[in-house]
């Protein structure tokens, strides 16, 4: 798991299509909550601003 969560997180880091990464993670029995937090690690957390 950990391997396909490594190279998910590389092809997130470029332009590269992250879909077939994604799907191999799930192959491999990879959670939800690990690939989210893949994403959250390369991306970051969105907060939607407050506007009062």
């Amino acid at each position: 798991v950990g391997q396909a969560l490594d190279r998910l997180r590389i092809a997130a880091q470029s332009t590269e299509n992250t879909m077939p990464y994604i799907l191999d993670a799930v192959r491999v029995y990879a959670t939800l909550q690990e690939i989210m937090d893949t994403f959250r690690e390369v991306f970051g957390l969105y907060r939607e601003p407050m506007i009062l």
